[in-house]
């Protein structure tokens, strides 16, 4: 069976850490390609799988992260370096996209609308890891972001004939929520991203 057994830079297994110890990116990551090659194989459901993927990066402790691979085969070293799941696109061209619901968005995500609307909603995704980025790019296009009500928004974006606002709020009003950092750049285009179904262009209308 499988358990959470660290490496080091060079893929030398380490000593097991006490079950009382916090847990570290790397350790989230690890579990998290355990699970996912265990969809990958048939081993886990697609509901299974973001149950524990969810569970994994709001794990604490190592003890927190033991029992979601207990009944799981290891992976490799290489495979566990390797988290698939790092970067993710989502492109609406000449379209009209609308992502939501439970879903599992990379630690880096791309959305990009060209001549189209991009509408995504991160309020029920499985955030990997406490920090996240999002490239933001629209050319001639809407792209509309709503993020989480406890998210902290670092917006580093750049808007040339555009409409761009971003809101939700500074690292220091929110300690224990996500970081979301916004990047990226809209050109002839509008970017939004903002918290709260109250705001004005809630629910999914691309105005």
């Amino acid at each position: 069976m499988s358990s959470l057994t660290p490496f080091d830079a060079e893929g030398t297994t380490r000593r097991a850490p006490d079950t009382a110890q916090r847990a570290s990116d790397a350790d989230r990551d690890r579990v998290a390609a355990i699970l996912g090659e265990a969809l990958a194989t048939g081993r886990l459901t697609s509901v299974e799988h973001t149950d524990r993927l969810e569970s994994a990066y709001s794990a604490v402790t190592v003890g927190d992260l033991l029992p979601l691979t207990r009944d799981l085969p290891e992976v490799s070293g290489a495979a566990a370096v390797t988290f698939s799941g790092d970067r993710q696109e989502v492109a609406a061209v000449f379209s009209k996209i609308i992502r939501g619901g439970r879903w599992v968005p990379g630690r880096h995500t791309t959305l990009r609308s060209t001549f189209g609307a991009l509408i995504v909603d991160l309020t029920d995704a499985v955030l990997p890891g406490r920090e996240i980025t999002l490239d933001l790019n629209s050319f001639c296009g809407k792209l509309i972001v709503r993020v989480p009500a406890d998210a902290r928004v670092i917006d580093e974006g750049t808007a040339i004939f555009s409409k761009r606002h971003v809101s939700g709020g500074s690292p220091r009003e929110a300690a224990d929520g996500p970081l979301i950092r916004v990047t990226g750049r809209a050109l002839f285009g509008k970017v939004v991203v903002s918290r709260g179904a109250a705001d004005w262009h809630w629910p999914w209308r691309a105005q």
